[in-house]
């Protein structure tokens, strides 16, 4: 099962921002890219809300279409007591090329 937790539009700086939206949850976030990595594995974004950080995010591939994808993991005591992986995707019927679905499999 899958849910949609929010959407977030692209920005011309290459950031996002947009709402995080659960039964419990409604806030605005930011995603914004690490610009100084020091390496690979460090995230390739951060995300906050209300300038508190909340999470971060990676650039990915999709190992069937190959399509460039960015996933999230969001963690914080407000959020509840474990991380959620999310992806920034296409919600049914979207049409608009620079938003994006905050979609949650419920299996991560």
């Amino acid at each position: 099962m899958t849910a949609v937790l929010g959407f977030v539009t692209r920005t011309e700086t290459g950031a996002f921002k947009g709402h995080l939206r659960t039964l419990n949850i409604r806030a605005d976030i930011d995603v914004v890219p690490v610009r100084d990595k020091t390496s690979a594995a460090y995230p390739d974004y951060r995300v906050t809300c209300a300038g508190v950080e909340v999470g971060a995010g990676w650039n990915n591939i999709n190992q069937t279409t190959h399509q460039p994808y960015v996933g999230l993991s969001l963690c914080h005591p407000d959020i509840g007591p474990r991380t959620y992986k999310v992806n920034l995707g296409r919600a049914a019927g979207q049409d608009d090329d620079d938003v994006f679905a905050l979609i949650w499999n419920a299996e991560d």
